[in-house]
């Protein structure tokens, strides 16, 4: 079969990144899209069925803008775009690297990696409220911690509130050794991750010291108002109806909320509802309010988890079809 298609890289530094490790970015191409890719004197030959060539040429093509733009090409872009090809709705990496999310406090972009992940910020820019469902590795936790500190930054807010149900089910904290502090803080961890990579130690204590940062077990929150705040509850599939009631309610003047949770890791008791189910239900279709809901192409963190994510859908589905 002669090539279809012929792609010439600007530079041996493309050609490395693109290939990856072992040559493992190419062989995930050829396997997914069923084709042939050889490197000849910087050229890149495509053979193939026309339309998986097509396809495998509009992948190597984003993959190279994203490399161009700064970013590193691993697996789970990789896979992300022959998704996207797939599905037809390939997005451009050149428009996702240049909306820029926020800045660490090492001077780093933190950019939207995928089409899910801009509509997520999208919404959260947007509106008052989002509520974000997704599984893990998506970034729910991340980007909306890198927004808020965008916006206490910017002086849009006054302070930010991060709080996430203390124990899955129930909050109990008795049984724990230490005081509270020590009790709850295992259970903030992944907040008070974000936030220092956003702000750094130093500067995470600053904000704290000021009454800026306020990061509390969601049963904290009962009784108070929250205004000219921005306002983060994590794992709310571990709230129940009447906690995410309590929670919403506290909602005040010149605040924005964001509600992530992945309602495919809810440890309430058997039979009782996840207060974010619930409030997807109730919201839908409410000014001001966004639901993004975030799936396995939207996962980031390492290209297992996503396949680990797409194993447990697969074993709901046969269960549901039995």
């Amino acid at each position: 079969m002669l090539p279809l298609l012929n792609l010439t890289l600007d530079s041996m530094d493309q050609c490395q990144a693109l290939f990856g490790y072992n040559d493992r970015n190419i062989r995930i191409i050829e396997e997914e899209l069923s084709v042939r890719i050889h490197l000849r004197d910087n050229a890149l030959h495509i053979t193939g069925d026309e339309l998986n060539c097509n396809a495998a040429s509009e992948v190597i093509y984003q993959l190279l803008e994203l490399h161009d733009s700064g970013e590193t090409i691993d697996t789970s872009s990789v896979q992300y775009y022959i998704d996207m090809a797939f599905s037809g709705d390939m997005p451009s990496a050149r428009a996702l690297m240049n909306d820029v999310v926020a800045y660490t406090y090492r001077g780093k972009k933190i950019v939207n990696k995928t089409q899910g992940q801009r509509d997520y910020t999208n919404s959260i820019r947007n509106n008052e409220l989002t509520l974000a469902i997704g599984p893990a590795g998506t970034g729910k936790t991340y980007l909306a911690v890198a927004l808020a500190v965008v916006a206490m930054k910017a002086k849009a807010v006054e302070r930010l509130v991060l709080t996430r149900p203390a124990v899955e089910a129930g909050e109990k904290l008795g049984f724990l050794p230490g005081d509270m502090s020590q009790k709850v803080d295992p259970y903030l961890r992944p907040l008070y991750d974000a936030l220092y990579d956003m702000l750094g130690a130093d500067g995470y204590m600053r904000y704290t010291e000021r009454g800026m940062i306020e990061v509390a077990p969601l049963a904290f929150m009962r009784g108070r108002t929250l205004s000219d705040a921005f306002i983060i509850l994590d794992e709310a599939q571990n709230t129940t109806p009447e906690q995410m009631k309590m929670f919403l309610t506290r909602i005040g003047k010149n605040a924005k909320c964001v509600v992530t949770g992945d309602l495919t890791q809810i440890d309430l008791p058997q039979g009782r509802k996840s207060g974010l189910s619930d409030a997807v239900d109730v919201l839908t279709g409410i000014e001001g309010i966004g639901i993004v809901n975030l799936t396995r192409h939207d996962v980031v963190r390492n290209d297992l988890v996503q396949r680990i994510v797409q194993a447990y859908e697969n074993r709901s589905k046969d269960t549901a079809h039995e």
